[in-house]
């Protein structure tokens, strides 16, 4: 099962009531925008108890398309990993 970012609204509305839904969906489109900039300036972005987002850089290659076999350049691109906390992994793996 996946959440949503309306999912995420509605249960952030229940938990401050005073709060109108609008302000909080400005709050977390201006979360998602910084952390999508500090991404982009190759800067890591660190949630205490929660993990970090990183940039990884995956080399340019050559490599092969497995169904004709025959050898396809491969530009250098980067990827978003996640790293979870301690705490997190504990609080996922609890039974």
């Amino acid at each position: 099962m996946s959440v949503s970012k309306s999912e995420l609204i509605k249960q952030l509305k229940l938990i401050y009531p005073n709060l109108l839904k609008k302000d909080l969906l400005k709050v977390f489109d201006i979360f998602l925008e910084e952390v999508k900039i500090a991404l982009k300036n190759d800067e890591r972005v660190e949630l205490r108890r929660w993990g970090i987002f990183y940039q990884k850089i995956q080399k340019e290659r050559n490599s092969r398309n497995p169904k004709t076999g025959e050898s396809v350049y491969t530009p250098q691109k980067r990827n978003v990993n996640f790293k979870m906390s301690k705490e997190l992994f504990k609080i996922i793996n609890e039974k």
